[in-house]
């Protein structure tokens, strides 16, 4: 199958050939969310941790006494309802992590880029080279490319760190490389852009 190729200025620059395996491939979105969920879970730091009744300081004794106060009945100051109490259901410590096999992995990769190039929230350039780090050089491709203000997600061909420093300071742009990319990277961006080299990268490890 063929794809589009533009230039920095968003005219076409012709056309590549790729393998339909890779980006014309049927997409699982069950697939595509379980693993975009597992990697977002892989993420998660888990050192939240609050303090139940029985971890709060203070002593148990009965604030007052059953009857005759015409207050509710109280046990203890440690209840989750009291000022300074323990915390109902507290969030402690844990391992978020979720394992994704391989093939998993690989299909779901393979799926989300076949959806992205289906939807038209795929573009591939010539190449992303810059004369210098300059943020403006990088705002004027998005701008060039009609991408607006929606998220997008330029892939590169290895390390380029004079492209990643001229996107550094643009919100709703981030830079990642052929072999970092992930499902979860994918989803969360509204546009995929990848360079020539990049498309071919992937599509060298992920052909079937």
């Amino acid at each position: 199958m063929k794809i589009k190729v533009l230039d920095q200025k968003g005219k076409s620059a012709g056309e590549i050939t790729v393998d339909a395996s890779v980006f014309g491939a049927e997409v699982n979105k069950a697939l595509v969310h379980e693993v975009a969920v597992a990697q977002a879970n892989n993420q998660r730091q888990g050192t939240k941790s609050t303090l139940t009744r029985s971890e709060v300081r203070g002593h148990a004794a009965k604030p007052y006494r059953q009857k005759g106060t015409g207050r509710a009945r109280q046990g203890s100051t440690k209840g989750p309802h009291q000022d300074g109490g323990g915390v109902a259901f507290a969030p402690k410590p844990r391992d978020f992590s979720t394992k994704i096999n391989k093939k998993k992995r690989h299909a779901a990769l393979v799926s989300a880029l076949s959806g992205k190039l289906a939807d038209g929230e795929m573009i591939v350039l010539k190449d992303f080279k810059l004369k210098e780090p300059k943020t403006k050089l990088v705002a004027d491709i998005v701008e060039s490319l009609k991408l607006g203000e929606k998220s997008v997600m330029f892939i590169t061909a290895g390390q380029d760190e004079v492209f990643l420093r001229g996107a550094n300071n643009i919100p709703s742009v981030s830079v990642n490389t052929d072999k970092q990319i992930s499902v979860l990277d994918i989803v969360t961006n509204k546009f995929l852009v990848l360079c020539v080299d990049a498309v071919k990268a992937i599509e060298e490890v992920h052909k079937s």
